[in-house]
């Protein structure tokens, strides 16, 4: 199905693109395609999942390829917990694909709006300091290259590319497949609770080796962090789910209407920040339950904002998070919405942000009608002097020559990215900013 361009915009609002082409294929043939006809008119090309990027990765100026059709369980491999996926498969989707399987995804992310594809090539993670990121957990890809064809990857043809393909920020081809390395059905034990933030990171490093999901948020302005706990259990372990009403409580009346007033309020009278975090501090999050493990990682965000997200090696955490308070503090800003700091193993894909270290991520957020730019090219560059990277689906202003300093592999990537798209098909502003025109 093709339809003449109209206006794309990701979900932050923080890109848009009129493409001279909109494509909603539905089969892999479809993709081999588009990309074929896109080639013959000179024409860039790229897929585009659920918009839920912050940066400009995914704006698709010529040929944009919508693949939410795309989408839908492949096959399962039952004896090795694998699974195959169409790649427009979106994320809230595969619970119910893996189920009749006694299979879940090892770790996920707290929100599960993305396409399969999206978030893989992006370095979308959850926390855990024993667990890696989705990308982490692919062991096979196919994707249509820039001569049309098809190029699988997984442990029997060529493997040696698996480690760029499975985290390919969408500049080597159009995913069309993933295979997903599953584990057996489990369910998580929650305990979410206000503690006081100087306890909290007193005992981060216990903390964090303790639990096998471990996060916490901090309201600025205020001496309480949020804390989330979760704890993996056997699939046939007792379940104590939210009630409907504490659910709706929490997720809809807290989560996102009383969170949207206040962002709206603090937008239009600053100085109402400082109470309004406090208040919020006091009724988010006290509560334990246990539920099937996508039930517990996933929540909803109706709240729009634009988020900034480093990698650091951990043991840079505190000193960093610490720069980040005192930050705030010294240019007396007003930031309503809390800083977020998880944890994620190290892995071996290439332009992984956890690539070969364990770390931790700090992520900064502001409301999508605030101007974020002072505040997070401010954070930025505490996180560049903490050896940080970017996550590439949020916001950041580095370029390939920053980049190429913090990725060991960051020449390997871009030379596959010579090979598999020597005339830059699937290039854009983004990437070329980022690997090099």
């Amino acid at each position: 199905m093709t339809r003449p361009g109209g206006v794309w915009r990701n979900w932050g609002r923080s890109e848009s693109v009129r493409p001279q082409r909109i494509e909603f294929p539905r089969t892999v043939d479809a993709v081999q395609r588009a990309v074929v006809a896109a080639a013959a008119r000179h024409m860039p090309v790229k897929a585009v999942g659920a918009g839920h990027s912050f940066t400009g990765i995914a704006v698709a100026p010529g040929v944009l390829l919508e693949l939410r059709d795309l989408s839908g369980l492949l096959s399962v491999d039952a004896a090795r917990k694998r699974v195959t996926l169409l790649a427009g498969t979106r994320l809230h989707q595969v619970p119910a694909l893996l189920e009749p399987y006694g299979l879940a995804m090892e770790n996920l992310g707290d929100i599960d709006r993305q396409s399969v594809a999206g978030a893989i090539s992006t370095g979308t993670h959850g926390t855990g300091a024993r667990f890696g990121g989705i990308a982490a957990q692919v062991v096979g890809a196919t994707l249509v290259t820039a001569s049309g064809d098809l190029l699988r990857v997984d442990e029997t043809e060529n493997r040696e590319l698996l480690p760029a393909v499975a985290l390919g920020l969408g500049a080597l081809g159009i995913l069309v497949e993933v295979t997903l390395q599953c584990v057996p059905a489990f369910v998580l034990h929650a305990v979410e609770q206000p503690e006081a933030l100087d306890v909290v990171l007193a005992g981060l490093d216990d903390r964090v080796a303790a639990a096998d999901h471990f996060e916490f948020y901090w309201f600025p302005h205020t001496d309480r962090a949020m804390t989330k706990t979760n704890t993996r259990l056997p699939e046939s372990a007792p379940r104590h789910p939210l009630s409907r009403v504490g659910k709706w409580f929490d997720d809809t009346l807290v989560g996102s209407g009383l969170h949207q007033v206040a962002c709206t309020t603090g937008k239009a009278v600053p100085a109402l920040v400082p109470p309004i975090n406090r208040l919020s501090a006091k009724v988010w999050g006290d509560r334990e339950f246990t539920d099937d493990s996508a039930r517990v990682f996933a929540t909803s965000r109706s709240v729009r904002f634009r988020e900034m997200e480093y990698a650091l090696p951990v043991e840079n955490v505190r000193p960093a998070f610490d720069a980040v308070r005192t930050l705030i503090d010294e240019r007396g800003w007003r930031i309503g919405f809390p800083v977020e700091v998880r944890f994620a193993a190290a892995d071996d894909r290439w332009l992984s942000t956890a690539h070969g270290r364990g770390s931790a991520y700090i992520a900064v957020h502001r409301y999508w009608r605030e101007d974020p730019t002072e505040y997070f090219e401010a954070v930025e560059q505490i996180m560049l002097a903490h050896g940080g990277r970017p996550h590439w689906g949020k916001m950041h202003t580095l370029g390939a020559d920053v980049l190429r300093e913090r990725y060991p592999r960051f020449d390997d990537f871009v030379a596959l990215r010579d090979r598999l798209d020597p005339d830059r098909m699937f290039r854009n502003a983004y990437l070329d900013r980022v690997l090099g025109g």
